[in-house]
């Protein structure tokens, strides 16, 4: 993982698979690892909407977010990867969350959702990015983007709800670590935020789980904020229920501290950055094991 040397990644038909799942059929750990936005495969008809090169379009992508979790899988926590590139399809949106004005052939009367998210080009279907304008040549057809949900959105978010699931089931208690990678933050003379956790304010996970992980971003030297500014999407809410035992925390990475200078390729600094994620799953997989054994005790 983490080792594709072509910045723009691979084109091809997305029948090559959406995701890649790694881990033992029986729960080993009650934390499970996500890495939506890690994809580099380019399916042919993104390569063939595109209005820039397929290099262009990896601006979207959480660059090698995927090398940052590989010493979890050999430890063996369940890890699900995206592999199709996120120009294709946003697996942190609402599928509703879509700008009608990329998308032809749309039925009357679809109901959609409209958020900050796509107003601002980056919802489920990105449409822009800064410095680079609109990213397609020509809208998305209302066929083809209900086939990248249904072959790409929809197995992703199974194959969580399937693996927390038997994490509840054997442990009691299950933890989604939400894995991202974010652009270096401009706040303007404050502390820069090296990470940012997210518990979507206290309702996707609960604050102990938070407290934990700021506390060990801390340890391993890292500046980190809370929430601010990204407090979790549509992952952390979908998936995030504190009441059931099933938490979810968000958590970004500034890409400068494991990518080298051109924020291309992995960088020196990217062995800290593991051991800081390592110990932060470690963390949270004891305190998950020590909240299961009590309620045992008190059943």
């Amino acid at each position: 993982m983490g080792d594709e040397k072509e910045q723009g990644g691979q084109a091809g038909p997305v029948e090559a698979g959406s995701f890649a799942f790694f881990g033992p059929d029986k729960p080993r750990w009650p934390v499970l690892i996500s890495v939506p936005h890690a994809g580099r495969f380019y399916p042919d008809d993104v390569r063939d909407l595109s209005a820039h090169p397929l290099s262009m379009l990896a601006r979207l992508e959480d660059r090698h977010a995927d090398a940052l979790v590989s010493g979890l899988i050999a430890q063996g926590y369940g890890v699900i990867v995206a592999q199709v590139a996120r120009a294709a399809i946003d697996l942190n949106r609402d599928p509703r969350d879509i700008d009608r004005r990329m998308i032809s052939g749309m039925p009357h009367g679809q109901a959609l959702i409209e958020t900050a998210k796509s107003r601002g080009g980056l919802g489920l279907f990105p449409r822009s990015l800064p410095r680079m304008g609109g990213l397609w040549r020509a809208p998305l057809h209302w066929a083809r983007a209900q086939a990248r949900i249904e072959t790409i959105h929809v197995p992703y978010h199974a194959r969580i709800e399937q693996a927390m699931r038997a994490i509840r089931t054997e442990h009691g208690e299950a933890l989604l670590l939400d894995v991202h990678s974010m652009p270096p933050l401009d706040v303007g003379g404050a502390a820069r935020p090296d990470v940012v956790i997210g518990d979507r304010f206290g309702t996707s996970a609960a604050t102990r789980f938070s407290e934990i992980a700021r506390a060990v971003v801390g340890m391993h030297g890292f500046c980190c904020a809370l929430n601010h500014p990204y407090p979790g999407t549509y992952i952390a809410e979908r998936h995030g229920k504190p009441e059931s035992r099933r938490h979810v925390l968000q958590l970004e990475i500034s890409r400068d501290l494991y990518l080298d200078s051109g924020l291309c390729e992995i960088g020196p600094g990217l062995t800290a950055v593991r051991a800081m994620i390592e110990d932060l799953a470690k963390a949270l997989r004891d305190e998950l094991s020590r909240d299961s054994n009590f309620a045992l005790a008190a059943e």
